[in-house]
């Protein structure tokens, strides 16, 4: 094959990948045209999001599996609905979390209290919001609530675990929280070390 046709299928493939290449894993990155809200979205939670939110960050999936295996990991925190499904390792699952009406509602309460106890009153812990993906306002709503408790680095991980599985990284099963739980929160199994 000759160099002029093996450098012509290589710009072919590269104009054919850069689109998809362009939002990132699961569409963690793609731009539909939503504006950030301050408010809660109210239902239907499966629709477009937006690439920001207001007063908190963004967390692609290249920075949040650095930061997980950094000196001083986030808490990560599944807001996905459902019986059960797989996740981020050692992620917390807080169903529920991202629904509701506002930041006075009864889930607003529930919620702060319970990050209170995962933080041990930390409002400066790290903290990430994940769901399905990039068309899960879940974890955005979710997110938005953390930030009216008064939480400071909060970050909605957008692509949610769509992106994580798209970038070959692990998933652990998350099972419902226990009836008897009263911090009304279950965990995925802890990543495990890899083979040396």
């Amino acid at each position: 094959m000759s160099l002029h046709r093996l450098h012509r299928l290589f710009v072919l493939g590269v104009l054919a990948c850069g689109p998809a290449m362009a939002q990132g894993l699961a569409d963690e990155d793609r731009d539909w045209g939503i504006a950030p809200i301050e408010e809660l979205r109210r239902p239907p939670y499966s629709a477009p999001t937006p690439r920001t939110i207001p007063d908190g960050s963004v967390i692609t999936t290249a920075e949040l599996r650095d930061r997980l295996a950094g000196a001083n990991p986030p808490v990560v925190i599944d807001v996905a609905a459902g019986e059960g499904h797989e996740t981020l390792p050692g992620a917390l699952w807080i169903p529920g979390a991202g629904r509701g009406d506002n930041f006075v509602d009864p889930i607003q309460a529930q919620f702060a209290a319970l990050l209170g106890q995962i933080t041990a009153g930390d409002k400066q812990r790290g903290l990430v919001f994940l769901c399905v993906n990039a068309q899960c306002w879940l974890s955005y709503n979710a997110a938005r609530r953390a930030i009216a408790a008064g939480y400071r680095q909060v970050y909605w991980y957008r692509g949610g675990y769509a992106a994580w599985r798209a970038a070959g990284l692990p998933l652990a099963p998350m099972h419902p929280p226990a009836p008897s739980s009263s911090a009304g929160a279950s965990s995925a199994a802890p990543a495990k070390e890899p083979a040396r």
